[in-house]
Formats: structure tokens, sequence, C-alpha cells
């Protein structure tokens, strides 16, 4: 029937998915090369972060810490504290990929949040690529977000002060578009803005990168007297 999509079909959109979000999320890549290096980091420095590290939001969060003056403890603790839910990413994932012993590795590096939403929206489809989604997804996103990182490094020292182009707002804008995806009810929206609430009512009075510390840990503290 005409209408009806094919295996070549579905293998095509997922390819064509995945690669409009790894151009997305290169394109802030840039921004991230810019702000690393702007806040004192090296070329070489901002790439091995973006190689091995692999985690926009973390790597955003260690250097923002960086830039605001903050010691380098609470940037890598701020920044740890937001890839622990890759962890939580990689139990759901090889329970669903059952990746080989010479793929876990690989496939480990290539958790994040947009392979592993691919991968769970592709899982239940009447045609499941899930294997396809995420393979596809991490590498695009891999390849193009540092890809973007080196650009954004290369051309930090002529975009000059990252405030003057608003690249500065990169940061809570990268953070508001990986958490708007997660608030699927009013608890958990409640418990968003009360973790907000806390961070800027602590920004002006703690050193840069403790409010973030602060409001990460009321998560943790709300949904566990809740449940």
């Amino acid at each position: 029937m005409s209408g009806t999509a094919t295996p070549d079909d579905t293998r095509r959109g997922v390819l064509i998915e995945a690669a409009t979000i790894g151009v997305t999320t290169g394109a802030y890549g840039i921004s991230f090369g810019a702000l690393s290096v702007t806040s004192g980091l090296s070329v070489w420095q901002t790439m091995a972060l973006s190689a091995l590290m692999f985690t926009g939001a973390s790597q955003f969060a260690l250097v923002s810490v960086l830039a605001g003056g903050g010691s380098a403890v609470a940037a890598v603790a701020g920044s740890a504290l937001l890839g622990l839910r890759n962890l939580f990413y990689g139990l759901r994932m090889r329970q669903i990929l059952q990746p080989s012993a010479a793929l876990s590795v690989p496939a480990a590096q290539l958790t994040i949040d947009e392979s592993t939403a691919m991968a769970l929206a592709h899982y239940d489809r009447p045609e499941p690529r899930p294997a396809l989604a995420f393979w596809s997804t991490g590498l695009s996103v891999f390849v193009l977000w540092n890809l973007g990182s080196l650009i954004g490094a290369l051309g930090a020292s002529s975009i000059g002060d990252p405030q003057r182009w608003g690249l500065d707002a990169a940061v809570p804008a990268a953070f508001l578009a990986l958490l708007w995806p997660q608030i699927t009810s009013r608890r958990l929206l409640g418990v968003a803005v009360v973790g907000a609430v806390v961070g800027m009512s602590l920004t002006p009075v703690l050193a840069p990168g403790l409010p973030v510390l602060c409001a990460a840990l009321v998560p943790f503290l709300l949904l566990r007297r809740t449940r």
C-alpha cells in the first residue's frame, strides 16, 4: 500500500532525525567552545572536555563556575552532579540495546540525553529501531558537538566578550532545554520552581558554584519526602 512506510523509509527517518539533532547540538557547541576559552581554559582543555566528558550540561556548568570565579572543586562537583543522570540512562540503555562487550565502552560514552531520548522514542513503535536511533544520534552529536566546540574555541579571540553576543545565556538556556521535557507533572514543576528559587536566592551570598549544588539537592529532599 502506498500509505504504508517501508523499513527503508523508517530507517531513513531515524537517520534524518539523528542528523538534525546533531546539527542543532553542534550549533550550541560553538557557544560552549567560545565560553570555555574566554573563561580561561585552553583550546586543548576545551576539546578534552568535549571529547571525554561529552555531556553538554556538565560542561557548561563547569566553565560557568570557573568564569564566575568559583573554585575548581565547586566546578567539578556541580558538573558531576549533573552528569549522574547519564548513569541512570546507561542502566536503561543496557537493557534495551544489550551491547556486546566490544561495544559497551563506546555505548557508555554515547549515552547522553539526546541518544537516550531517541532510543526510547523508537523503542515502542510498530517498527522499533532503538539501536539505530541510539547509535546514529550518539555519533551525530559526538562528531558535530566536538566540531562546534573546536570552531567556538578557535574563534573565541575574534568573538571577544561572550556577554556582548549573548553567549553567556547559552548556559541557562541549555539547562532549561534539558529540564523542560522532564517536567511531566505539577509535582515535578513545583520541585523545579523551588530549586530555581533556592539557586537564585543563594547566588548573591554564596561563592560561584555553591548555589547550583544547593539547588541540586532540592529534588532529592522534596521527592524523597513526598514518596
